[in-house]
């Protein structure tokens, strides 16, 4: 309960937390967020990392004058097209067989095969459509990985989905982020952009109860 707690104080306090950081890392807290988006993209075993929320007060503090957001969209983008890249390789060469029988305990299997009927249904797009859904998002590369998407057609997918969602939530907090009625209740736009961005992942997973 003690480290549920604690996610949800660094979740719903992300810009007082990530203001913290900017004081006592200066430059280095763009190699900070490099990792951290890095990790909810490219590792398959963390899919809880609060991307889209991060993105958006990462704009907020580039706005107080924390950080250069031009610069922080160019690192963040690079840092999601790396990621996604790494977890497609992850999935292409280790294959299914490994997470299967070796690697359950690092995966959720309710998880992996929503996002199997999700990239089954969307195809290609679903590289894209994913960027904005939490957990889905990391696990999408690793399933099109395993299936027959070619790596030509994977980065298209990936760089664009990438560039569509960093620079998209980082600008909006960045344009937002100081107005005042913003700032007041950041921690309220960062509980909505959570659930609002999680609402596909609770559908679906409705859905599949039902159909079961």
């Amino acid at each position: 309960m003690e480290l549920i707690a604690s996610f949800l104080d660094l979740v719903l306090n992300l810009d007082a937390h990530l203001g913290v950081l900017v004081q006592n890392y200066g430059a280095w807290i763009y190699a900070i967020l490099f990792a951290i988006i890095f990790a909810e993209t490219g590792l398959v075993v963390t899919p809880i990392l609060p991307g889209d929320s991060l993105l958006f007060v990462a704009g907020a503090v580039a706005a107080a004058g924390g950080m250069d957001v031009h610069l922080l969209v160019v690192v963040l983008v690079f840092a999601a097209v790396l990621g996604n890249s790494t977890n497609y390789a992850i999935g292409h060469w280790l294959g299914a067989t490994f997470f299967r029988d070796r690697g359950a305990r690092w995966l959720n299997p309710e998880y992996l095969e929503r996002t199997h009927a999700f990239y089954e249904k969307h195809g290609g797009m679903a590289v894209v459509l994913s960027r904005f859904v939490p957990i889905i998002r990391t696990y999408v590369p690793f399933v099109a990985g395993l299936g027959s998407m070619t790596p030509a057609r994977f980065t298209a997918y990936n760089i664009g989905s990438a560039i569509a969602w960093v620079a998209s939530l980082t600008y909006a907090g960045y344009f937002f982020g100081n107005i005042p009625w913003v700032k007041q209740n950041l921690s309220f736009i960062i509980l909505g952009i959570l659930v609002v961005s999680t609402v596909p992942v609770a559908l679906a997973a409705l859905r599949a109860r039902k159909s079961a």
